[in-house]
């Protein structure tokens, strides 16, 4: 029997956090690190940090929705991430570190909508969720020198300074979730 999988496709700042956080999701079964929404065909890391190309900084997360729902996943991700900076997450700063959820199908859509519209109203955040509610077109994978950038580069300054306090929230936040 071969299990039922959907995929997510999220950007939220800078994928390498994305990506660490989601690996350690309970039916999560593969993260990708990519490119998501522009205009230019097959970009290269350095084009999309040109901010020339349109696409933001995103990962697609391949998931069991037997283990783990869609509602889920977009739970963890207005955690790890501040939803109410446009064109930033922190110091990275540019369009391809916006926020972003690209919806794969209606029932995305709505789950989205009405996940978005929930926070918003819960009074979290003090200013408006700016997070882009887009219907998926194309993902184009990173270079494979993205893919687990985190644990292949525990000592990197970055790492250590962005990705590593946002593992440690996730695993503080959602300890019933981790793998």
């Amino acid at each position: 029997m071969t299990e039922k999988t959907e995929v997510a496709t999220l950007a939220g700042g800078c994928f390498w956090c994305l990506e660490a956080v989601y690996k350690r999701v309970k039916g999560v079964l593969e993260v990708i690190p990519g490119y998501s929404g522009g205009y230019v065909k097959c970009p290269s890391y350095e084009q999309v940090c040109s901010d020339t190309t349109g696409h933001a900084e995103a990962i697609q997360i391949i998931f069991n929705p037997q283990i783990i729902s869609y509602d889920e996943i977009l739970k963890i991700f207005w955690q790890v991430h501040n939803p109410t900076t446009l064109n930033r997450q922190g110091n990275d700063i540019g369009s391809q570190y916006r926020s972003v959820i690209f919806y794969h199908d209606d029932k995305q859509k709505e789950i989205a909508e009405r996940s978005k519209k929930d926070l918003q109203e819960a009074h979290i955040w003090q200013n408006p969720v700016v997070t882009e509610i887009v219907p998926f077109k194309q993902f184009y994978q990173a270079e494979e020198y993205h893919r687990d950038y985190y644990e292949n580069n525990p000592y990197n300054s970055y790492c250590q300074f962005v990705v590593g306090p946002k593992v440690k929230k996730f695993v503080k936040e959602f300890k019933e979730k981790l793998s």
